[in-house]
């Protein structure tokens, strides 16, 4: 069959059997909110909405309300099923002081008590048992790592060809999230031809044509029926589940209109395991809705779906041949058994797709590498640097999963991991070579925080960035996003005629009061890293100033330098960013963004980190064997 002709005949077939199946498939995620149970009016009305009207709705209702809080939909109830993470941050803002502004009259130390107490009692009423919503995860197509990965272990080969395909959108923090990896034309082009590459190239490959065709017909009244098998056997492993007798039915017409049409016997495998390529059930992770007439609209996921959740959460591809006996088996479904396999396979080579999927887009790795630095202030800074800046991090991530460390380590870890480059850098001696070695840190150098891939990632070209450093420390270890700042607001002017330390310029610029109640956090946190420069390296001048590390955190607690606010965060704030952590990578793992039921599933992932020493192994498998991971919802127009 011509080249030309067996495409047309493998689109028409693709965008039929993509018909067939998205019409099936499993939709997008309901903006509905989830039904909420009675909250308490009489504690809102008489404890909380007083405090409101005397201290906050003068500048958070009404059109023009300040930094992205209202009050406006809160008329007799907190609604605390839907707004959890409001009140949190409402309670947060008031505790520490930052709210109201210091312009403004200020409540007593008993008005915030009271209030405090008041909040307090709507979180307690925010029920996780009553009823069980796990949330359901939007049809999912494979992202760009998660497709090359999955050749690589459907074929051992090592293509990569999705590296040329369009880029994949994120939301959330992370590019696997259902909601957004859509499927624009170009990307449909660009599966059929990868589809036709791959498929040439497994059957020019001895190893590859025998994962594809693994059986042999001992004579030629057997080639048919032995044929068919391997296909059904092939497309089981691409689909990551049994093909049905429809789906197989539908393989074998492929083949034999190949073969009637007279093309060659690796032609006619080379048709059949294109189409299965670009079909709907390897490009997407299908999950089947709950039956219409399940009465609670839930139902707990088979041993293949949890198979491929597991696998492509912690390998970002599909599941190995254990998985797929213990998912045959129904052992999967159990919880011991899964928790077990997920601690299985973190110890696998292949976990090192967490490291890159899940730690790059936590902390940002991807993004070292197209830094560029001031190069007349920071000369020494090449892409040698850059590459070990960024290893460093991934390399203490993956030692921190591999050996099961505590996660509280990314905090105030004393040591890292150094090659030489890197440990000149760092002013490190008797490091010597290209290979990263375990290393003591030296004073003033605790936990990730204080690597330079994460130090050169929040500072400007030309000079540290506090303000930076401390919102990325709010962002992505403390989970407090602070709202985006006023339009109007310049930014400090790089380079030129430096007046005062920067300190004293940053205090000038914050001299606006609502600046300053953001502020007044953020910069104490970023000023805490100010021994490092913009690329990492300690120091103890800023040219002709002397560097001044301290703080002084909301609620008057002080420290100087990044060692002494490390130990406050690990302190004070260990259980911030337990929820921080637990909460994105349930995010990642899931594959959507959370609802206010998950924090049921968040405190108690805290809950078991808790009583496991904050192992990171506790951490996955508390994950894995929850809820939201197990069980699928019924979209809630149904």
């Amino acid at each position: 069959m011509p080249a030309i002709q067996r495409k047309f005949c493998l689109t028409r077939f693709a965008w039929m059997v993509w018909i067939s199946v998205i019409c099936q498939s499993t939709g997008i995620v309901s903006a509905d909110e989830l039904p909420v149970d009675d909250v308490q009016a009489t504690n809102y009305s008489t404890n909380i909405a007083p405090f409101l009207q005397t201290h906050c709705v003068v500048c958070h209702s009404g059109d023009d309300f300040e930094g992205e809080v209202s009050f406006d939909r809160f008329e007799d109830s907190a609604n605390i099923q839907e707004n959890y993470e409001f009140w949190e941050k409402v309670l947060r803002l008031v505790e520490e002081h930052q709210m109201p502004p210091a312009d403004h009259s200020q409540p007593t130390t008993d008005e915030i008590a009271s209030l405090a107490a008041a909040i307090e009692a709507e979180f307690s009423s925010f029920d996780c048992s009553s009823a069980k919503h796990p949330g359901r995860v939007t049809i999912r197509r494979l992202n760009k790592a998660e497709y090359n990965n999955t050749i690589r272990d459907l074929f051992g080969l090592d293509l990569n060809l999705a590296d040329d395909f369009p880029s994949d959108d994120v939301a959330h923090g992370f590019d696997n999230v259902g909601e957004v990896l859509t499927i624009p034309p170009i990307l449909f082009e660009k599966y059929l031809q990868a589809a036709a590459t791959i498929a040439e190239k497994a059957l020019a490959d001895e190893q590859a044509k025998k994962r594809v065709l693994p059986r042999e017909a001992a004579n030629e009244e057997e080639q048919v029926a032995v044929a068919r098998e391997n296909i059904r056997q092939f497309a089981s492993r691409a689909f990551r589940r049994p093909i049905t007798d429809d789906e197989s039915d539908r393989l074998f017409a492929i083949m034999r209109g190949a073969f009637e049409r007279g093309a060659e016997k690796d032609e006619i495998f080379q048709t059949v395991v294109t189409a299965i390529l670009i079909h709907p059930n390897f490009l997407f992770r299908v999950e089947r809705d709950p039956e219409p007439d399940d009465e609670d609209g839930i139902r707990s996921l088979d041993g293949y779906e949890l198979a491929t959740r597991l696998s492509y959460f912690l390998w970002s591809s599909m599941p190995d041949e254990r998985l797929f006996e213990l998912a045959g088996s129904g052992e999967l479904t159990n919880r011991d058994v899964l928790a077990a396999e997920a601690k299985r396979m973190l110890a696998d080579p292949k976990s090192q797709a967490l490291v890159d999927n899940f730690a790059g887009q936590w902390l940002q790795l991807r993004d070292v590498s197209s830094l560029m630095p001031d190069p007349v202030r920071f000369p020494d800074v090449d892409e040698s640097l850059r590459r070990s800046m960024r290893r460093e991090t991934e390399t203490f991530f993956e030692q921190v999963v591999r050996e099961d460390h505590s996660i509280l380590e990314f905090l105030n870890a004393d040591y890292t991991y150094v090659n030489e480059r890197l440990a000149r850098h760092y002013g490190i001696d008797s490091i010597h070579g290209d290979s990263f070695q375990k290393v003591s840190l030296p004073a003033g150098r605790r936990g990730v925080l204080t690597h330079s891939s994460i130090l050169m990632l929040t500072s400007n070209p030309t000079r540290t960035s506090p303000v930076k450093r401390g919102k990325w420390i709010l962002e992505n270890i403390l989970a407090e996003p602070p709202p985006p700042p006023p339009a109007d607001v310049p930014e400090l002017e790089e380079g030129g005629v430096v007046l005062g330390s920067l300190r004293e310029q940053m205090e000038e610029h914050r001299a606006n009061e609502s600046c300053a109640v953001c502020h007044r956090k953020m910069d104490a946190l970023g000023f805490g890293m100010e021994n490092f420069d913009a690329v990492g390296a300690y120091r103890q001048r800023d040219g002709a100033f002397e560097i001044d590390a301290s703080g002084e955190l909301p609620g008057g607690v002080a420290f100087d330098g990044a060692e002494e606010l490390m130990q406050i965060l690990v302190q004070e704030k260990s259980e911030q960013f337990c929820k921080c952590l637990a909460g994105k990578l349930l995010t990642y793992a899931l594959g959507r963004g959370l609802t206010s039921y998950d924090r049921c599933t968040v405190k108690s992932v805290v809950a078991a980190l808790e009583n496991d020493g904050y192992r990171f192994s506790s951490l996955v498998t508390a994950i894995v064997t929850s809820d939201p991971f197990m069980m699928r919802e019924r979209k809630r127009d149904q």
